[in-house]
């Protein structure tokens, strides 16, 4: 039943995290996006031997790319940046040290975490890269004691999360994509990533999420996976595709902080029909 080489106690290992996110073979890729339409829906999981490549993988069966190393570069960067933005509105609300370190994590891990739930991809990324834990703790931490300096970060953080944005919608749809779901599956999965770990933060903080509120955000994760699927299914160069994706994710997001834009409010009142 177990091989022996693993042992009957041997838990499963993910992959490294591009090949188990962020990883995509140009063919597999391709392939699946022209059936889509041909493809029976997955049944809330992927066929086993899909998983069995995000799970059990030990993370040297392709090559690392140049293009990889720059979407983990940018991953571990923008899981700090919002891992401090996390830090900050617990901040704001007065929180104490474990507050802030949970809300810390739950804002920089909590959109792979709900995708993952939700795609049926397990183990969760973070259960196997304990270092995602540490890195965003940490801080989280490390926000409280440079905070009167932040205000001096502001508009850095605004390019980091926008890039992060990016990197996070990218990585959800290659996970999808991995796990053979169809393409409105893999926009949502990227979105959800993308968006879900501000979501989280904004309640657990008790006030309406500003994703949902405030200038363009979660249509700029919908655009930028839009794009991507797009250029893999014309056969653009992998590092054409992601330089695409990174700009137009941080021109449309920056663009809308600079003139506000944002979406038609819908405000319903029972006294303004009656």
């Amino acid at each position: 039943m177990f091989s022996q080489e693993r042992g009957p106690l041997a838990p499963p290992k993910a992959q490294t995290p591009i090949n188990a996110q962020a990883k995509v073979l140009r063919g597999t890729v391709q392939s699946r996006l022209e059936s889509d339409c041909q493809r029976s829906p997955p049944k809330g999981q992927a066929e086993p031997g899909s998983v069995n490549s995000q799970v059990s993988g030990t993370g040297g069966e392709a090559a690392e790319t140049q293009e990889s190393s720059v979407l983990i570069s940018i991953y571990m960067i923008a899981i700090t940046a919002e891992a401090m933005s996390g830090a900050l509105a617990a901040g704001r609300r007065n929180m104490d040290l474990f507050g802030v370190a949970v809300i810390a994590f739950f804002t920089a891990l909590g959109g792979g975490t709900v995708r993952d739930i939700l795609l049926g991809n397990f183990p969760v990324t973070w259960t196997q890269h304990p270092r995602y834990i540490y890195m965003t703790i940490t801080g989280g931490l490390v926000t409280i004691v440079i905070a009167r300096f932040m205000r001096h970060l502001h508009q850095l953080f605004l390019v980091l999360d926008a890039l992060g944005l990016a990197a996070f919608t990218v990585i959800g749809c290659n996970v999808a994509l991995e796990l053979g779901y169809d393409t409105v599956v893999v926009v949502m999965a990227g979105i959800t990533t993308g968006i879900f770990g501000g979501i989280i933060r904004d309640i657990m903080c008790n006030r309406t999420p500003q994703v949902l509120r405030h200038e363009l955000y979660a249509s700029v994760s919908l655009v930028v996976a839009f794009l991507y699927l797009t250029l893999l299914r014309q056969g653009v160069n992998e590092s054409v595709t992601l330089l695409a994706a990174f700009s137009l994710g941080l021109l449309l997001r920056m663009a809308a902080i600079r003139w506000r834009l944002s979406l038609p409010v819908f405000s319903y009142s029972q006294a303004r029909w009656e």
